[in-house]
């Protein structure tokens, strides 16, 4: 197998994500998702973990800034459920479109294949956000970090990214 073909990602479980205040976005399929799993009313959720910030509904932190969800040495307990932003990490459109974004996550985040370049990396992002169903497009109610437009996508796909101000 060439490097070409490697998995720009592989998840080690470390919990760097699930680390701070930036807003797990808590849109409308994940609602339902979570709530079914959890056997809660999307009120009794939003009361019991979420808040409301810009008008979305994110999931709290707990004193130590992790993810009110996040399990030291278990992980994530509504993983089977966990919401399309988390999902699709380290896939966010910031380190898709831009290299710098992404050296900055790699720095971040252990599972990122160290010699992954931007053109792959985004490449398979793209790919793996189509697969399953990640690409949002609600602004209002989604993470913007998932919004990618058809025109981006179809660049990304293609081993072009963009620059960050969306010409080549």
């Amino acid at each position: 197998m060439s490097i070409k073909d490697e998995e720009a990602f592989d998840c080690k479980m470390c919990g760097h994500c699930c680390l701070g205040k930036g807003g797990i976005v808590v849109g409308p399929k994940d609602l339902a998702r979570i709530c079914a799993h959890l056997g809660l009313t999307p009120q009794e959720f939003e009361v019991a973990y979420g808040e409301r910030r810009c008008g979305k509904l994110m999931i709290r932190t707990d004193s130590d800034n992790y993810c009110i969800f996040f399990e030291k040495d278990k992980g994530c307990s509504v993983h089977v459920a966990k919401p399309d932003i988390c999902r699709a990490w380290p896939f966010f459109r910031g380190n898709l479109i831009d290299s710098d974004s992404l050296t900055m996550a790699k720095d971040f985040c252990p599972g990122i294949r160290s010699n992954v370049t931007h053109a792959e990396f985004a490449a398979q992002g793209v790919r793996y956000l189509r697969e399953q169903g990640l690409l949002a497009r609600d602004r209002n109610a989604e993470a913007r970090a998932l919004i990618i437009d058809d025109d981006e996508a179809a660049r990304l796909a293609q081993d072009c990214p963009l620059s960050p101000a969306g010409t080549r």
